[in-house]
Order: C-alpha cells, then structure tokens, then sequence
C-alpha cells in the first residue's frame, strides 16, 4: 500500500506555551488536582506556604500571600483559607494577619 500524504498520522507536538500563558489558565475560586502538568510547570519552587514540593493528586489552589511581587500563588489547599466575601483564596498566616490589623 503506498502511503500518501492524506492518509499519513499528523504526529505533529502542541505549541509550547508561556508561563504567563499557563498562568492564566488558573482562577482564584477554584481547587486544583496535581497533574503533570502542573507538576511540570510550577514545582521548582514548590508550595510557597509550605516550602514542600507538590506531588500527584495533591489539592491545590491559587491564593494570594505575602509574597513581593503581590501575584497570588499556587500552594497546597491545606495552607490555605478561602474568603467568601472577595471569593479568593489566602495563604493561612497572612489571611490571620489581615484579620487582626
């Protein structure tokens, strides 16, 4: 059978994307599963409440912190607390010190 170019297997790979591109994709109101993905993409530093690495099927969230740039982060839900009334998530220490100031 002679193989023409319509009945060939388009084996081509996906675009590679940005962080900010991937960074996007996140919302502030919802939970996240660990998938490789993620693993791939956001644990050089791991959770930035905690300082551990993220492992698969881990829960985890997009929480704003005390951390300088201001941009929430991605840390393990554990760590965090959600706010209903701004409907975002906080890192646990910090969200304690906005409640007391």
């Amino acid at each position: 059978m002679k193989m023409t170019r319509e009945s060939a297997v388009d084996i081509s790979y996906p675009k590679q994307r940005s962080l900010k591109e991937i960074d996007m994709e996140f919302s502030p109101d919802k939970k996240y599963i660990v998938d490789l993905h993620i693993l791939n993409t956001h644990n050089a530093k791991g959770c930035e409440a905690c300082h551990q690495k993220f492992n698969l099927g881990d829960t985890a969230v997009l929480a704003c912190g005390p951390w300088p740039d201001g941009r929430p982060r991605l840390i393990h839900e554990s760590d965090a607390v959600f706010d209903p009334k701004t409907g975002t998530y906080f890192e646990r220490k910090y969200f304690s010190g906005l409640k007391s100031s």
